[in-house]
């Protein structure tokens, strides 16, 4: 190995890892606005074409996870713990798999009546991202501690709004709907929706315990 090598080997990536963290919570924007845009129409081959979008952007994101993985085993030194960034990562990649969890399970039961409540927690979701998102992109900046706690509190209030939907929609499903059937299938698609807003809260979680050792 070079002289040249082992001096790259000690150097922080904060070149590589911080934009990886902000390309992922980029696509979870574009995730989420494919997401609302799937609930709020009525075209069937549009909701066709975002549903694979949607499939599409969760494979972006299993490869910039993968590559963030592959980095931090590349690299002795990183912008901070380890088990934070695997953390922040699998959080990350975790919000876009129950987005395309959602996009899935409408498609697969046939959820063609879009009720308030599925539009709702879209639009949650979205929020949930774009604050993601300007928390990751914060962190390569740790003096804007505040931009981030912002963001943290904000995504903390979203997922305390998607419960409270979540929950009014199932009671609602079990009071006024008698199939059983659908009564499975809305309440199954709901409770993918709501754990994507979950995810959300992890991020914020980890990026929250970051701020903590790096204060």
């Amino acid at each position: 190995m070079s002289l040249n090598s082992i001096i790259q080997y000690f150097v922080p990536k904060d070149r590589k890892f911080f934009p990886l963290f902000e390309k992922a919570s980029r696509n979870l924007i574009s995730l989420g606005e494919a997401l609302n845009e799937l609930v709020n129409t009525t075209d069937l081959e549009r909701r066709k074409e975002l549903t694979k979008k949607i499939e599409d952007l969760e494979h972006v994101g299993d490869d910039i996870t993968h590559l963030i993985f592959l980095e931090m085993g590349k690299n002795f030194i990183t912008p901070f713990d380890r088990e934070d960034m695997h953390a922040l990562a699998s959080a990350l990649d975790d919000i876009a798999d129950y987005i395309h969890g959602s996009a899935a399970r409408m498609d697969l039961y046939k959820i063609t009546d879009i009720t308030p409540p599925i539009k709702k927690l879209a639009e949650l979701i979205l929020q949930g991202c774009i604050d993601v998102n300007k928390a990751v992109e914060e962190l390569k900046n740790l003096k804007n501690i505040r931009l981030i706690t912002d963001s943290c509190v904000r995504i903390n209030s979203m997922e305390n709004q998607a419960d409270y939907v979540f929950d009014r929609a199932v009671a609602d499903l079990f009071e006024f709907e008698d199939d059983a059937k659908t009564i499975i299938k809305y309440k199954e698609l709901f409770a993918a929706m709501e754990t994507a807003t979950d995810k959300c809260e992890d991020v914020a979680n980890v990026l929250e315990t970051i701020l903590v050792k790096n204060a």
